[in-house]
């Protein structure tokens, strides 16, 4: 199992698992509607490139025979909220439902880690759903902890993103 940084070469790929994994995530609990708006606004082919072009973030693949799942990773000002101006963000983290409950996740939060602190960060955070209670537990389980909440529209069904923190 590798894990790959991505370049703009990959946004075909990218957008594919992407698209792939948040349904898979996301869709039995949200409308159709809603599930298509938001999909069309975050991975737009020009949104996702200008996202791997920008300096401060990096998007990862974690790669077996196939793609098995991605990483997000912010820092700077590349970071979606002022969470942790010395931390790294952890903006999307997916593993394909076929790879799940393999340690992937896990892997990806390591290395996640580990490049944190190769540039020097404090701390990793993230948002994850209220009511997604795997992630809760597995984010829990990983030494993070809730340190505020914030709103996030799926479409036009606003939600509860809880903000998780963990020091490194």
């Amino acid at each position: 199992m590798g894990i790959i940084q991505c370049t703009p070469a990959d946004l075909v790929e990218l957008k594919a698992i992407s698209i792939e994994t948040y349904q898979d995530t996301f869709a039995p609990y949200n409308t159709e509607e809603n599930m298509q708006a938001y999909l069309e606004a975050a991975y737009h082919s020009a949104k996702l490139h200008k996202e791997l072009k920008n300096p401060q973030s990096a998007f990862f693949f974690l790669q077996e025979e196939a793609i098995a799942g991605y990483l997000k990773l912010n820092w700077g000002t590349a970071q979606t909220e002022p969470i942790a101006p010395e931390g790294l963000e952890v903006e999307r983290i997916y593993i394909r439902s076929d790879y799940k409950r393999r340690g992937y996740g896990q892997q990806l939060l390591s290395f996640a880690e580990e490049f944190a602190k190769a540039k020097q960060k404090t701390s990793l955070w993230l948002g994850v759903w209220e009511h997604n209670a795997n992630a809760l537990a597995f984010y829990n389980k990983m030494g993070f902890r809730r340190v505020g909440s914030h709103s996030f529209f799926m479409g036009d069904d606003e939600q509860t993103d809880y903000l998780m923190e963990k020091q490194i």
